[in-house]
């Protein structure tokens, strides 16, 4: 049967997101899966204790207000400060859907987040692109004098994916005296928690200050809660206003909603830590290994670590011949998320 639905011509051109590859079955060795950034520690066992049946059977708190109130005690701000959505891709979509007309410009530095530019080509906005400096951080400056009459967004990715480093408070303070006061400026903080430089932005004191900045993180990564889809956004309140009329109804389940809660108490919050910590430990474990082995890995604030290297597919390929399943990007580099120690072991054995 011939289809005769008419879809848009911007579809012809629009990526695919990609997730991070399954390892391969390997007979004689333990595979690791070290592409998608996930918590290895998991949610602590409270999370999933504590889930009601109703959170099954029953539609979803559309408002999702007793995680709402959750986050704003958390955080220390007000509930109208606070949304939610399905992971915070869904939020960062949402934040290009209430700036962004059709033909307006969406700034990012690249490469960063895969998403960025495919929730702005689906809002039939334009995407422009800032190189990354050569130490594999945003060019603030740059990025700054690309902002034209049409750029209604800007997207800071910090700690950047997949590169790692972070931006510092400074150049974030920077960004906001120089920029329009109209342009909504995204700081997309999805792995917040394993930021451990001091001079780190401090993103949620920002936007105190700036009605234009928008805070999104996530309980993917840290809380481990990758499977239950559950970010948010802390803003001005017209901001958040707005973000809330685009949402999806119902997109953040109740029992996304039940865990978020329950996460965010002493038990969970202990448990996140605690792993944070771990993970953060690796993670510089690693990067010392490889720079004394010879590879120019940029600092990283997050949960994996960057190799720059142009042959990407073949390194991965060695790596996965060792059952480490992890992330190349051809021609550029490839993201290692930090996993069981046992695992980053491996991983330098094989390239050291």
């Amino acid at each position: 049967m011939c289809s005769e639905v008419r879809l848009r011509q911007m579809l012809d051109d629009l990526p695919l997101y990609k997730a991070g590859q399954r390892p391969q079955a390997h007979p004689d060795l333990l595979s690791y899966k070290l592409s998608s950034n996930e918590n290895p520690a998991g949610a602590h066992p409270s999370v999933l204790e504590t889930l009601p049946d109703s959170a099954v059977h029953l539609y979803p708190d559309p408002g999702s207000t007793d995680l709402i109130a959750a986050l704003a005690g958390h955080l220390d701000t007000d509930t109208e400060k606070v949304s939610v959505g399905c992971g915070s891709v869904s939020l960062c979509q949402n934040a290009v859907q209430i700036a962004a007309d059709p033909g307006d410009e969406v700034i990012y530095a690249w490469r960063s987040f895969e998403a960025y530019p495919i929730v702005t080509a689906i809002s039939s906005a334009q995407s422009v692109q800032v190189q990354l400096t050569p130490q594999a951080r945003h060019d603030v400056q740059a990025m700054v004098e690309t902002v034209g009459d049409r750029t209604r967004v800007m997207f800071l990715c910090t700690p950047n994916n997949p590169t790692g480093p972070a931006l510092t408070h400074d150049e974030v303070q920077w960004v906001l005296d120089n920029v329009p006061e109209h342009l909504l400026v995204v700081v997309d903080e999805a792995y917040h928690e394993y930021v451990q430089d001091p001079a780190a932005v401090r993103a949620l004191e920002i936007t105190q200050r700036h009605a234009n900045v928008l805070v999104l993180r996530t309980f993917s990564k840290a809380f481990g809660l990758a499977g239950l889809r559950v970010g948010y956004g802390v803003g001005a309140p017209e901001v958040i206003s707005a973000m809330r009329k685009v949402a999806t109804p119902f997109g953040v389940s109740g029992v996304a909603q039940a865990a978020g809660v329950s996460a965010l108490q002493p038990e969970g919050l202990a448990h996140m830590r605690s792993a944070v910590t771990e993970t953060a430990a690796e993670r510089d474990r690693m990067l010392a290994a490889l720079r004394e082995a010879g590879w120019p890995v940029p600092d990283s604030q997050a949960n994996f670590v960057w190799l720059p290297t142009a042959d990407a597919l073949d390194v991965a390929g060695r790596l996965e011949e060792h059952g480490l399943t992890v992330r190349p990007f051809p021609g550029e580099g490839i993201r290692i998320t930090v996993g069981p120690a046992e695992a980053n072991n491996r991983v330098l054995d094989v390239l050291t």
